[in-house]
């Protein structure tokens, strides 16, 4: 089968990481895949590019398209008609954009795939597809009245998040003191509630002084959360490790106790948790996306209160997540639900 993902995104963030794990495990199970990406959005120093990962993934298409939402209508063109005279069988489109340039310029024999990453994108303009993925379970009634096939598309997993052989001797490597670990790993913008977790972990430590903070990430509210920790005399207790990545950003998910995910950004597949609850990490997490799929202990409300009851219950559940191999399979088999629809 040949797969083309459009991702009209020129980040490694939100859904990209997963998109790239999907298409490594289609390709694992002998398909031709490729994953073409905004070329055209270069000014991105704030973010990490899409386009060397996928480069070095084998994965990045060289198919000549710009897949930009600042491309001009004349560039828009010419992307519809080289993708037009693509030979694919599938065409997997992740983002609006991709969906509205898919929909016009679907190549003659090959069914279009629409993944939905975000409720936002489900209203009442969006374009047909043979089939649909959604991030979280609860999603998949909203387009019921679509009349096509919907599978659940969850969080891949990279093989290199499991639990640390020697997790005392991995926070030594990292300057952390062995003791109660709690963990923030996002970008440090308002949607993750970054805001509360500090004065929830105030109240926490409060019940266990030996407790230490951990906050993976840079953003926008990096400075103003480094002044909240301060105001609330937290600094002995907070470790700010920056914006990590790749192997070295497991091992500072792997030196964790459990990690408190308040808020999600524009993947609702909460791959975080995914990946800490591979490495055994325990998740205190809200009810959004597919957190409570994978929350060992649920914030019922985004207040100090209810994140501090989470926090001190000891929940714990263990349920098993699929396998990369798992969900491609189950989403090969989406799309030939959608194929065969349209015979």
């Amino acid at each position: 089968m040949r797969i083309l993902h459009l991702l009209a995104s020129p980040f490694w963030s939100g859904p990209a990481e997963n998109v790239a794990l999907l298409a490594q495990a289609q390709r694992a199970l002998g398909h031709e895949v490729t994953v073409a990406v905004d070329r055209k959005r270069r000014d991105i120093a704030a973010e990490e590019p899409a386009v060397p990962r996928f480069q070095a993934l084998g994965l990045l298409d060289e198919g000549g398209l710009a897949l930009s939402v600042k491309s001009p209508p004349w560039e828009l063109w010419s992307d519809l008609r080289a993708l037009r005279r693509r030979q694919v069988d599938v065409l997997h489109a992740h983002f609006t954009h991709d969906h509205l340039l898919a929909r016009w310029g679907t190549p003659k024999g090959a069914v279009r795939i629409r993944s939905i990453h975000a409720p936002r994108s489900l209203r009442a303009s969006l374009p047909e597809a043979g089939a649909y993925t959604v991030p979280a379970s609860h999603l998949k009634a909203k387009l019921e009245g679509r009349h096509r096939p919907v599978q659940l598309l969850p969080a891949l997993v990279d093989p290199m998040f499991q639990p640390a052989k020697d997790r005392k001797a991995l926070r030594r490597t990292l300057g952390l003191e062995d003791t109660h670990l709690v963990g923030m790993i996002s970008t440090f913008q308002e949607s993750r509630r970054h805001a509360l977790g500090v004065e929830a972990f105030g109240a926490f430590a409060r019940q266990r002084p030996q407790a230490r903070l951990v906050l993976v990430g840079d953003g926008a509210l990096l400075d103003a959360t480094r002044a909240q920790v301060a105001e609330r005399g937290l600094e002995g207790q907070v470790t700010f490790a920056g914006y990590q990545q790749g192997p070295a950003f497991a091992k500072w998910l792997q030196a964790l106790d459990e990690v408190w995910i308040l808020g999600l950004g524009n993947d609702w597949s909460a791959r975080a948790a995914a990946q800490a609850r591979a490495c055994g990490v325990r998740v205190v997490a809200v009810k959004e996306g597919a957190l409570p799929d994978l929350t060992d202990a649920q914030v019922e409300a985004p207040t100090v209160d209810a994140v501090l009851a989470a926090a001190v219950s000891g929940a714990s559940a263990r349920t098993e997540h699929p396998t990369n191999e798992r969900i491609a399979s189950d989403i090969l088999d989406l799309y030939r639900q959608a194929a065969e629809l349209r015979r």
